[in-house]
């Protein structure tokens, strides 16, 4: 009776506290004043205006889609990432339909869910790829590989990867695979995939030296490193102290570090070293949606040239060409119009560096001032460069994520990512109940803080509480200090 009444009299109180106004701090979306809109309206414009621009744009496409976009591409990365084995060629790109619809290509090109052992997954993991592995057939084969401060446990996916390939034998698996013989490309033993900048949700940057200890290990057992590099171009300075550095940020005109699949064109004789088949061992995958819009649907995927060739063959894409093919005319056109940098990179440099690195700053001051206290925790928290577009929190001892984000939702009306959603269906080794992911991105600037400090007078009610709210035992009075300062 007494835990009836307790949790009659914390629904009562949830019903006279909770805002009308919902923060939503789950959605990874860019807020909609940020998207170029005059300047893809203007580059469909100009291709649409020309007809040996559109006469191209509205046919079917090259397998490897419209070359100049996939040279103005190569350009583009070649200057960012200061490649050191020289320029990018446009035969290593391969244009795509976007990093979720390649990575299904990708799979259904370069996997089989017989002849692959396992689906390797840095976690916590994007959430919304799981669908996409189950697809290729991996259902029971995907496999958790927990990240520490360099971005990745290497030891651990050595020792997970050695069992396998003891499993695999034990089981007979087959030493060739038996259903994708026949492709113009190869199938690895082994599938990785990670967000090595800005982990989606994690928002940890793999080092140098694990990038490096990855690609060997990848080597060695003929496995694929897909990365997904989506968030590189939206990188600024971790010291945002003050505006000029938050306001002015020409001078990020390149990536802090090389991709993996930079470090896979030369380290140890590169992908045509003795002995190599010349597919490479890491790819990356990449779009347009972080840094233009996601509703244009259209990205790329960098490889070597065997590696890029393999996915322009995917039988989705022989049968129609190259998708997104009138959507490239206008990218091409963003990507080249422009006085002393593009269009598109001056949209990046001007409003999207500036416009995330406040938010990033205002988050950040709001999750130190009512949620640190409080015994939550930052990964990584020294570091020189910052970008992409989430915070990942751990909570205090004991705290449960999905009671807190229930709990943030009903009682006053702020939707947060809870950390289960990022664990890998099927591997309970690896588990995250005490995370939750925080967006920057979606929300207007005004509304970060207020979501954060929400957070924390339920959280605080928690701690009140006992952590999970199973006794409602807050005092009176600290209750109705903390709706004072909501209010």
């Amino acid at each position: 009776m007494a835990a009836d009444r307790a949790r009659a009299k914390r629904s009562d109180s949830r019903d006279k506290t909770s805002p009308d106004d919902q923060i939503n701090l789950l959605r990874g979306w860019p807020n909609p004043k940020l998207l170029p809109a005059s300047l893809i309206k203007d580059a469909a414009q100009s291709a649409l205006s020309d007809p040996k621009i559109w006469t191209d744009g509205l046919l079917y496409g090259p397998d490897a889609g419209y070359e100049p976009l996939r040279e103005s591409i190569a350009k583009w990365l070649t200057s960012f990432y200061q490649v050191r084995v020289g320029e990018i060629g446009a035969k290593r790109i391969c244009i795509t339909g976007g990093a979720s619809r390649n990575l299904g290509n990708m799979l259904a090109v370069f996997s089989d869910p017989e002849y692959t052992r396992k689906m390797w997954i840095v976690a916590p993991a994007y959430f919304l790829a799981f669908k996409i592995f189950q697809d290729a057939g991996f259902g029971d084969k995907m496999r958790a590989v927990p990240e520490d401060d360099g971005g990745v446990d290497i030891e651990f996916l050595r020792r997970e990867i050695e069992k396998s390939e003891n499993q695999a034998k034990k089981d007979g698996t087959p030493e060739k695979p038996r259903f994708k013989h026949d492709r113009r490309a190869k199938v690895y033993k082994h599938i990785i995939y990670c967000v090595p900048t800005f982990a989606n949700p994690s928002s940890r940057t793999m080092s140098l030296a694990r990038r490096k200890d990855l690609l060997s290990l990848a080597r060695e057992y003929d496995a694929l490193v897909i990365c997904d590099d989506v968030y590189d171009f939206l990188q600024w300075p971790a010291d945002t102290s003050n505006k000029e550095s938050v306001e002015n940020l020409e001078h990020v005109q390149m990536a802090l570090l090389p991709r993996l699949v930079d470090i896979d064109r030369d380290f140890e004789g590169g992908a045509e070293r003795e002995g190599a088949d010349g597919f490479g061992n890491a790819c990356s995958n990449q779009t347009f949606t972080k840094v233009a819009a996601p509703g244009l649907r259209i990205g790329w995927v960098e490889g070597t040239e065997k590696f890029a060739y393999g996915v322009s063959q995917a039988g989705t894409t022989l049968s129609g060409g190259s998708e997104s093919q009138a959507t490239a005319t206008y990218m091409h056109i963003c990507l080249t119009q422009g006085e002393e940098q593009s269009r598109l990179q001056g949209h990046v440099r001007k409003t999207l560096r500036p416009a995330y690195a406040r938010r990033y700053k205002i988050l950040m001051h709001a999750i130190q001032e009512h949620l640190l206290p409080l015994g939550f925790q930052l990964p990584q928290s020294t570091r020189d460069i910052i970008g992409g577009y989430f915070t990942w929190l751990s909570l205090p001892e004991g705290m449960n994520a999905e009671t807190l984000s229930r709990r943030c939702k009903e009682e006053v009306n702020v939707i947060v990512a809870n950390g289960k959603l990022f664990e890998v269906p099927g591997d309970d080794r690896v588990k995250f109940d005490g995370n939750i992911r925080l967006c920057w991105s979606w929300e207007d600037e005004s509304k970060l803080e207020e979501g954060v400090k929400r957070i924390g007078i339920v959280a605080k009610r928690m701690l009140a509480e006992g952590l999970n709210g199973e006794e409602y035992v807050v005092v009176e009075k600290e209750r109705e200090e903390d709706m004072a300062q909501y209010k």
